[in-house]
């Protein structure tokens, strides 16, 4: 089994290059774990507090699951991946199902930075952005799909995002085998990542 990460910052257009390199390879043959799907479940914590909660730093992650999911996968076993709400701040009660394939991509901002998961990573990938286009996309994203004004994701980008990705994010850029500049608008690096990946399960 092939484990491929891939990490950047918050609005770089990781989702994009994962699903362009998905859409290259055979359905049956890889399967995505988002890093969001392992956000420790905040139900406890009062909700007018959620608000609060800092999803840009490694604690917000429950590594252990998704380590532990990795191994079974790796072990041939299924796994029931968690789902996270970010409308509520807490984990669903529904799951997804994944079946053990050749190729997994672990998706998100941290990846990178957990020594355990980074150790079982066969490909590191770091997606690239200049920091404006980040933000006009993570004004878009969070307005439409989070509920938020985009003076409230300008305030949090100030406040939390740019000081955690200048603290845990970028950092790691020195982590990955392939660096994308450009985001998910860099066609020849996907492509040639894509065509590596499908030459690694064809041999």
């Amino acid at each position: 089994m092939l484990i491929i990460g891939i990490a950047g910052g918050t609005g770089s257009g990781k989702t994009t290059v994962v699903n362009r390199i998905v859409s290259m390879l055979p359905s049956d043959k890889v399967a995505v774990m988002p890093q969001d799907s392992y956000y420790k479940d905040s139900s406890h914590i009062p909700v007018e507090e959620r608000s609060k909660i800092n999803f840009d730093e490694p604690a917000a992650i429950e590594w252990s699951l998704l380590v532990e999911h990795l191994n079974a996968l790796k072990k041939g076993e299924s796994i029931e991946m968690p789902t996270y709400s970010y409308l509520t701040c807490t984990r669903q009660s529904q799951t997804i199902k994944i079946e053990p394939c050749d190729v997994v991509i672990v998706e998100g901002i941290l990846v990178l930075n957990d020594d355990t998961l980074r150790e079982m990573l066969d490909i590191k990938v770091f997606v690239d952005a200049d920091p404006d286009d980040r933000l006009i996309r993570v004004i878009s994203r969070d307005c439409v799909e989070r509920g938020r004004t985009p003076m409230m994701v300008i305030d949090r980008y100030q406040d939390v995002l740019k000081p955690m990705h200048n603290k845990y994010i970028e950092p790691t850029k020195q982590y990955a085998n392939v660096i994308i500049p450009q985001g998910g608008d860099n066609h020849i690096a996907i492509k040639l990542i894509a065509d590596y990946i499908k030459g690694q399960i064809q041999n």
